[in-house]
């Protein structure tokens, strides 16, 4: 899946099959940060924690973001939010 897929997904009622990671995104994308955050608050790995990073930061979080980007192997991101969510979904998207 290409990340133009990935948005024009977004459209649709329910996520394709897509990891917990990805799925995370989806419906943050959609505007559903709660049900986003509930995917991911338990996973464990980079990948989730950087994702976690991410939805934290965006939430206003910045200091339960900056303990997620240390868990993930990340530095703090100051891209804007939208370049940060494009970053991590292209980079998901290329690891399936």
């Amino acid at each position: 899946m290409t990340l133009e897929d990935f948005k024009h997904s977004l459209s649709a009622e329910e996520p394709p099959a897509l990891s917990p990671c990805l799925m995370a995104l989806w419906y943050d994308a959609r505007g559903e940060w709660h049900a986003a955050h509930g995917l991911i608050d338990d996973l464990p790995g980079e990948k989730a924690a950087w994702v976690h990073a991410y939805l934290h930061r965006k939430e206003g979080d910045a200091v339960n973001a900056a303990y997620w980007y240390r868990r993930a192997g990340k530095p703090v991101c100051h891209l804007s939010l939208e370049e940060e969510w494009k970053t991590i979904t292209t980079s998901l998207l290329n690891n399936i």
